[in-house]
């Protein structure tokens, strides 16, 4: 089915364009136009990329280690009311059996489609850490890098893990991360004490990045940049944040956009308090308490994010006067290549999907089609 969606303006990878027009055929964009003179109708003040958000633990109540195959239905329309047309469900540590038996729900939920936000696979966010920066993760769980274990992970999740996230310190880091490259699966640095040095090393091996940049992880000092210095320098290392204003302080954040805007990922980390009132909640089997805005362990510990993935952009707009198309890019076409999935995702371009949404001149979300499709938000 054809449609027509028209904007005052429409951003594409080059930049954006004035009264111009998506025209659509079934789930793909087949042209890119001027509207037609004379046309009044505007279907939105701008027309945008629909967001990714590739590391989401929950929200609106759930969990995406909640035994129940509901969850991620719920999850993938509260993340499209958000804008996000592609998310990856991340799992905790957790028992061995309980992580496998997540991952079968999201392979599930992959292959059989829904309505909402679509899954593009999973993120394993544990258990290959090391207990000094843990967060929230329980280090009684912690497990030992295994190529057998990690296969045995792979075939559960019918080759739909796409990003493992571990301490790249741990034994068997290096080879773990050639094996998962081979596998074509992106590894992420992460909940590690990992020296600058460590890091770069596993960069060489192909690791791809760092889990929520500045959070869980040696910081940056000046005699010893850890595994942030390793990040923001390294030219090969996308970087994951979480811009709430409550996990990275505005400066650092500023430092991370202006060291590597074209590599900064916006993510949520968001767990199930997102979208809920103050409150008792839960987060890798533990009590947490969500109180104006951050959710905190009983040690005081930030425990995930209540952040959506518009108030990201947002607040880089209006809080460190990032440019609307770069903050829109960190979320959109940042994550589609950091996947590799930018060839069908990720920007308003001929051929790709018609992930697309409509936002006001504030970057506030009013409607969002996925897959040409919209969905009621």
């Amino acid at each position: 089915m054809n449609q027509l969606l028209r904007a005052h303006r429409v951003l594409t990878e080059h930049g954006w364009l004035q009264d111009h027009q998506l025209r659509l055929d079934g789930n793909k964009i087949i042209a890119i136009e001027p509207i037609p003179a004379g046309v009044p109708k505007r279907d939105a003040e701008l027309l945008c990329p629909a967001y990714i958000d590739i590391h989401v633990h929950g929200g609106d109540g759930v969990d995406v280690m909640d035994d129940s195959p509901e969850v991620l239905d719920k999850l993938a329309l509260f993340k499209a009311r958000q804008g996000v047309g592609g998310w990856l469900p991340t799992t905790v540590t957790a028992p061995l059996e309980d992580i496998k038996s997540a991952l079968r729900r999201i392979a599930l939920r992959c292959h059989q489609g829904g309505k909402g936000a679509t899954v593009l696979g999973s993120y394993l966010e544990g258990p290959y850490f090391t207990p000094q920066n843990k967060g929230a993760h329980s280090p009684e769980l912690f497990r030992e890098l295994s190529i057998a274990e990690l296969d045995s992970l792979i075939d559960v999740s019918q080759n739909t893990l796409r990003v493992v996230a571990l301490a790249p310190e741990k034994p068997q880091a290096i080879p773990a991360i050639q094996h998962l490259k081979k596998q074509g699966i992106k590894v992420m640095l992460g909940h590690s004490a990992a020296s600058y040095e460590e890091t770069v090393r596993a960069f060489d091996a192909g690791a791809d990045g760092l889990v929520h940049c500045f959070n869980g992880m040696t910081g940056l000092h000046h005699r010893n940049p850890g595994m942030v210095g390793a990040g923001l320098t390294d030219k090969r290392a996308w970087l994951e944040l979480i811009a709430d204003g409550h996990h990275v302080h505005p400066a650092a954040m500023a430092l991370c956009c202006n060291c590597a805007a074209h590599r900064v990922v916006l993510i949520t980390d968001a767990m199930r308090a997102a979208g809920m009132p103050d409150g008792e909640y839960s987060i890798c089997g533990q009590p947490v308490t969500l109180q104006q805005g951050m959710v905190r362990t009983a040690g005081g510990g930030l425990a995930g994010s209540t952040l959506s993935l518009d108030d990201a952009v947002r607040n880089l707009v209006a809080g460190l006067g990032v440019s609307q198309e770069d903050a829109i890019h960190m979320a959109s076409l940042h994550p589609a290549k950091m996947l590799g999935l930018e060839q069908s995702l990720g920007s308003l371009s001929v051929g790709k999907m018609a992930n697309v949404i409509a936002l006001n001149s504030q970057l506030q979300v009013q409607k969002i089609w996925v897959d040409g499709q919209p969905v009621e938000i």
